[in-house]
Parts: structure tokens; sequence; C-alpha cells
């Protein structure tokens, strides 16, 4: 199939006289025949749901299809992005180990990273994403476990070099995290790029219409766990009566791990309505990240000719860096988020917004609705004035993620938001 078509064929398959809608299983709990085989679950050598902070079958069916979409052995759901990416991370450090990690990261996870993680004992290194290959391997370490970036960086709408960074981690023989929440995978998909795991803030694209939130890790199957860096997965686990994950999952180590370990002991697993509304927006995903991406071309190009606007990042205008990356990565489409720099001061990018009245001022993005934010004063200013310049961010940037309103009235609205700069 096709990746539109397995948007809508993809885990959940009706057999004869059942539902075509996936059903919602609204339960906690699950009943067996014995307690044989209720100890089987425990000891992982059987399939089932022993409980809904692990497992469910609404999400299940919803795992399989994103796993599907981006071409992975298996994926976990999550009740956020952010629990995407720390559960993604923790899978494979822990303290003493080593992050190295783009700079131009989501602001949520440079905070994770820099702060966080670090009272846990877990080192980040930031690097220049756009530096030559030689320059991003003086941020590795002897401890160094994982490296991490974003396909489309947010807010910078800087496009990452996934094959690059693809080759330096697997030099330095560890594994590479890709966040592909704006690209989703039907823009790109970073497992072809060499990419190891995969990771969404569902909450985004793939849900679409703003109604909850959710992420998801994806495993590629792909990395090789047992080349002596990772021994977490190739030792024996003796919460699990000493089975060695490697092992009993093969390909599939890293996410029976990131579930049965992590999951069981985090307990950030989605509820099957929230999977079920995100299955929805699944559905439609095609058809409306097809619009977003034809309508942000079409306002970036109008912003780029405005004269009260200092720069406009978005991949398909003339002249931005990314042109060649985006060819490579995003043949299809960049998304609908875009990000500018009004002239002048911060306070003229704040009257800019506060005079929009079809786009709405509101923390989120990669919504159906047109909406813009001012990372300075919000997602990000929790950032020094250092972070915000190495996360491509100026006093006057706005990120306007453009809807699938028509896209006369988006320019119409942004024109007179102007007009009172």
């Amino acid at each position: 199939m096709k990746i539109e078509t397995k948007c809508l064929h993809e885990g959940y398959k009706p057999k004869n006289g059942e539902p075509v809608a996936l059903p919602i299983y609204q339960s906690t709990t699950y009943r067996y025949d014995s307690t044989e085989e209720i100890g089987k679950l425990f000891d992982l050598t059987s399939d089932g749901h022993m409980y809904s902070r692990i497992s469910n079958p609404t999400v299940g069916f919803v795992e399989e299809k994103i796993a599907a979409l981006e071409g992975g052995v298996g994926a976990l759901c999550t009740t956020s992005g952010q629990a995407a990416s720390l559960i993604s991370v923790l899978n494979i450090v822990s303290a003493g180990d080593h992050i190295v990690s783009a700079a131009t990261v989501y602001g949520g996870t440079i905070n994770l990273f820099a702060v966080t993680l670090k009272r846990f004992g877990i080192e980040c290194t930031f690097v220049d994403a756009d530096a030559c290959e030689e320059e991003i391997q003086k941020a590795f370490k002897p401890n160094t476990k994982v490296v991490f970036g974003e396909t489309i960086a947010n807010p910078a709408i800087a496009i990452f070099d996934i094959e690059k960074f693809a080759s330096i981690a697997h030099k330095n023989n560890v594994p590479l995290i890709v966040d592909n929440t704006f690209a989703t995978p039907l823009l790109c998909r970073p497992i072809e790029f060499g990419a190891d795991i995969v990771i969404h803030s569902t909450s985004k694209y793939m849900d679409g219409h703003a109604v909850q939130l959710g992420g998801v890790i994806v495993d590629s199957g792909n990395f090789d766990w047992t080349n002596g860096n990772f021994k977490e997965f190739t030792e024996p686990d003796e919460s699990y009566h000493g089975i060695i994950y490697t092992k009993q999952f093969g390909k599939a180590a890293y996410i029976a791990k990131a579930r049965v370990q992590l999951m069981r002991d985090l307990g950030a697993y989605p509820t099957a309505n929230a999977a079920f509304l995100l299955n929805l927006g699944l559905e439609s995903l095609p058809v409306r990240i097809e619009k977003h991406c034809r309508n942000a071309e079409t306002v970036a190009q109008f912003l780029n000719e405005s004269d009260k606007v200092e720069f406009v990042n978005y991949p398909t205008i003339k002249g931005n860096k990314y042109n060649e990356l985006a060819k490579k990565y995003l043949s299809k489409g960049c998304s609908g988020v875009i990000s500018f720099s009004i002239k002048g001061s911060r306070e003229n990018a704040i009257k800019f917004m506060d005079s929009l009245k079809l786009a709405e001022n509101v923390v989120h993005v990669a919504d159906i609705r047109t909406c813009v934010l001012h990372p300075a004063s919000s997602t990000h200013r929790q950032l020094s004035d250092e972070q915000l310049v190495a996360a491509g961010i100026t006093p006057g940037l706005i990120r306007l993620s453009v809807g699938l309103e028509n896209v006369e009235d988006i320019i119409e609205d942004v024109k007179q938001a102007l007009e009172q700069v």
C-alpha cells in the first residue's frame, strides 16, 4: 500500500461482521483463563495486554499504524510529545552518560536535556546542526550514547541533514533519534535516511485538531544494540527474571524495552479515547498536510515581499539556505509552519500579533486553524539570549502556523496586521 492508503487501512483491520471504525477499548483490565497465562505475560513470553499502563488494544492498533507509516518494526504511544522525547532518550542513557543534540530543537527539548536530565547526571552538548562533520565530531565524548535532532526545527524552520548526522552517529557506534513532528511521515521518513529512532508530538499534525495531547516513539529495528556500548540491552534485566532484550525481542529490542521497562515504571501511556481521536486525525492526514504545505508556501512568499519583514524562514523561499536539503528530504512539502521576523523591536512583533483577526494567538502549532506565537516571550522565554540566538530566534521572530482556511483570507489578515506596525 502507498502511504496515503496506509493512513486508512494499517493498524486495525476489521474481520467479518466487526465494526469498520476503530473500537474504543475503554478498560484498564484484561481477563485471562488461568494464572499460568498471566504469568507468561509477566515473563514476556506471551503476547497480550496485562494492564493499560503498558498497553491497550485501541492504542496498540494506532501504534501499529504509525510504525507502518514510518517504516519501523514497532511503536510506543505516550501521553505527550515531551514524554516521547524523555522516554526515547532514557531508554538509552543513564547517569554519567552524554547526549549530542542539534541546538535548533524545540525549546522544551532544550530544557529537558540541559536542565532536567542534567539533574539526573546526564550531560548534553548542543551543536550547530549546519556545521561540518569534523566540527560536530568534536562534541562527542567516550560516554556519548545518542544523537538527537529535528527534521524541521521548531521554531527556526531549519532542516536537519539526517544522512550527515546518521553517518556521524554510526561512526561513533551510537543511534540517531529524529523528531519528525512537523514533517510527519507523509513528507519525510527519517528511517529511510539512516535514523534509528523517530519520535513525534502527535498533538500536532497527526492529530491536527488540537483536541488531545500525545506522542509516539518508532523503532527502526536497524541499530545494533549488541555493539558493546549498551549493556542495558544485552545483559539480564532482573526486573523481568533476567531476560535479555536483544535475545528475547531481536530487532524490536529497543521498543520492547521502552514499553515493558520504562512505560511500566513511568506510566505515561495514553488512554484508549485519546488513541481513537488520534486515529481519526491520521486518517485525514494526507489531504490536510498537502493543503497546509500549499497554503504556507503562498503565505511565505507574500511575507517575503513585505518591506516590514526582516526575513522569512521557509525552505522553499528562493535563497533560503535549506533549499537543497528541502529538495532532498522534503520534496512533497515543508509543512505549514513559517517563522519570520518583524523589523524593529519586540514590541513591533507583539503589535502585529495583537492586530490579527483570523489567526489565533495560542501556545500551539500545526493545527487546522491558522495560529501565531511569539517564541521569545512564550515557549522559549526561559532561554538565555545566547540560547535564543543558537535556536535561531530573534526578538521579532514570529511562528506562523498556516491552517486550512482559504489562503486569500489568511493573507488578507496578515496584510492588515502588518499595516498596523
